[in-house]
């Protein structure tokens, strides 16, 4: 199994910057595809960038040209760093790994972290 554990969320005035960090741990040589995904109160969880393990990134329309997402593969991290924070974006982000293990894929999870942004 993998486990995902997020740092770096908080309050941050509209306009600032955050960045948050994801550590695996475990079978993480099962781990593919990585990313971010941000759900708030009364909404799904929506995507918010993913990254491949030879680092070709995805980000949602909202976020894209504010938000830059990056791993490195040999200490097993995924971070974001989140400039030009609006109200909208804030939430709980989780940490997301494609985790392919014994061949079977799973969706593998963080526990999330909160992130405010106050107008």
């Amino acid at each position: 199994q993998v486990q995902l554990v997020e740092s770096g969320g908080g309050l941050v005035q509209a306009g600032g910057s955050l960045r948050l960090s994801c550590a695996a741990s475990g079978s993480v040589f099962g781990i593919g595809i990585m990313g971010w995904y941000r759900q708030n109160s009364g909404n799904e969880r929506e995507l918010v960038a993913t990254i491949s393990y030879g680092g070709r990134s995805t980000y949602a329309e909202s976020v894209k040209g504010r938000f830059t997402i990056w791993r490195d593969n040999a200490v097993n991290i995924v971070e974001v760093q989140m400039n030009g924070l609006k109200p909208e974006d804030t939430g709980v982000y989780y940490c997301y790994a494609g985790v392919t293990l014994s061949g079977v894929f799973s969706d593998t999870w963080g526990q999330g972290t909160q992130v405010t942004v106050s107008s």
